[in-house]
């Protein structure tokens, strides 16, 4: 069943892949990735950020993700944060999450991720059509990117290839990064957000 609250419960927490990590180091970087509730913001919306575990305080990936249902399937939208260096370090320190206001936030079109239920968890994949256009390096690439998440943790995958010849610019050759799951923010989620889509007729 396509649930979005239990969804936003998978997804807020602390992951980790340091065991991945340890195992081939010259393979996966060591790499961290929180996501916290936005109760401020509409129903849904949380604040993800990723980095390497040498620099928690300066994330590579910094992104609002809301959680929708839309004739009966999960979708998440990314959006970009405006000044968003206001922001490193916020999902460690919850007080200031508070700060971050809808008119910083920026659609990221063709970014939006199809979301469908698995066993106990949910697996999703970019929308199709090459157009989540990533810079790296310098380089314009557009992102092919997938997830899965369930109670135990998270494994995702993303590939930057470049918009002409469709060839792999970056991204990792291994396979996907395994993020266990360190901790939960589940009980931040709003109880707005509960009544919020039981009167969306779950």
């Amino acid at each position: 069943m396509a649930n979005p609250l239990d969804l936003c419960r998978q997804l807020c927490g602390e992951f980790c892949n340091q065991q991945q990590a340890f195992d081939n180091p010259p393979i996966y970087a060591h790499i961290q990735v929180r996501v916290r509730p936005l109760p401020q913001l509409v129903p849904g919306s949380l604040l993800l950020e990723q980095a390497y575990t040498i620099a928690p305080d300066q994330p590579y990936r910094l992104r609002v993700l809301q959680v929708l249902l839309e004739e009966g399937e999960l979708r998440i939208r990314n959006k970009a944060v405006a000044n968003e260096q206001n922001y490193w370090g916020v999902t460690a320190d919850p007080s200031r999450l508070t700060a971050l206001s809808a008119n910083e936030l920026q659609p990221l079109e063709g970014c939006t991720y199809v979301v469908t239920p698995a066993g106990d968890g949910y697996t999703g994949t970019i929308e199709p059509g090459c157009r989540c256009i990533v810079e790296r390096n310098g380089q314009r690439t557009y992102l092919v990117s997938s997830f899965e998440i369930n109670g135990n943790g998270m494994r995702s995958l993303d590939r930057g290839h470049d918009p002409e010849s469709h060839e792999l610019v970056w991204g990792s050759l291994a396979g996907p990064f395994e993020f266990q799951r360190k901790a939960s923010f589940a009980d931040a989620i709003p109880a707005s957000w509960h009544e919020y889509w039981s009167n969306e007729a779950l």
